[in-house]
């Protein structure tokens, strides 16, 4: 399974960690976040001298993991070799990828797959059909579960302790004001997705955006991950919404779980 699990797996360190190298994570998550950035910037940002910037610069540039170009410094090709293998780990990828593009044609709107890795959600997989729209979501980005229709699909079958786990460690904040905001509403709309098998996003994550998402069960039974398929308001209403969309995607998800149940 891709989720975390040293009991729940979700637990902070409860040894002292290593400062320096926070350091240097915190500075490739400023150059991600920045697209760049120059030493005195990053200095600023992650509030470290600009001597102590450049040397943690210089190892990771040492290391391919960032790349100078003048005076600024931007993430490193090597970390695509690092993600690869990481997406590789993933069991039944090939089926998972071959469902994703099979959706993708039949709806024309854009299809991720998701998996809950300490309490939050990450794409694994994402094709955008012949009406999907612009969306900066890549392979690899988190989001909070309870914002997307794939979070709210995982959770609703994860235990109500490691649900709680969850909103303990990252809260529930808002994207918009649709956002569900209160452990008690979050738990009232998880169980109506229990009931009906698929979650809604409906405005939840970005104002104008509905999704639906269906939930992939592992052979053992537990949660896998899940499927979204996401598109702008004014094309994802009504019964094509409700109904059409979410049997297609249950169809589809059925099938690859007797596949993965019999590879």
């Amino acid at each position: 399974m891709p989720r975390d699990e040293a009991e729940h797996g979700d637990s902070e360190p409860r040894s002292p960690t290593i400062k320096s190298v926070e350091t240097s994570l915190e500075i490739i998550d400023e150059l991600q976040a920045r697209d760049g950035a120059r030493v005195s910037e990053l200095a600023e940002t992650v509030g470290k001298s600009k001597g102590t910037i450049h040397k943690h610069l210089i190892t990771l540039l040492k290391h391919d993991y960032v790349v100078k170009e003048g005076d600024e410094y931007r993430i490193g090709l090597r970390f695509l070799d690092v993600g690869g293998y990481a997406l590789n780990q993933i069991e039944g990828r090939q089926y998972i990828e071959s469902k994703i593009r099979e959706l993708a044609d039949l709806t024309g709107e854009t299809v991720q797959f998701s998996v809950e890795q300490r309490g939050r959600c990450v794409i694994l997989g994402r094709k955008a059909g012949q009406k999907g729209v612009f969306s900066r979501a890549r392979v690899g980005k988190r989001f909070y579960m309870h914002q997307v229709a794939g979070g709210k699909a995982i959770l609703a079958n994860l235990s109500d302790e490691r649900v709680r786990e969850i909103v303990a460690r990252h809260g529930l904040p808002a994207a918009t004001d649709a956002t569900i905001t209160s452990e008690a509403a979050l738990f009232d709309e998880l169980e109506t997705v229990r009931e009906r098998g698929y979650a809604f996003n409906i405005d939840e994550s970005t104002q104008g955006l509905h999704a639906v998402g269906v939930p992939l069960m592992g052979p053992d039974g537990d949660v896998f991950g899940a499927f979204a398929v996401a598109g702008p308001s004014h094309r994802m209403r009504g019964e094509q919404f409700k109904d059409e969309i979410p049997n297609i995607v249950r169809s589809i998800v059925n099938e690859l779980e007797l596949n993965l149940a019999h590879s």
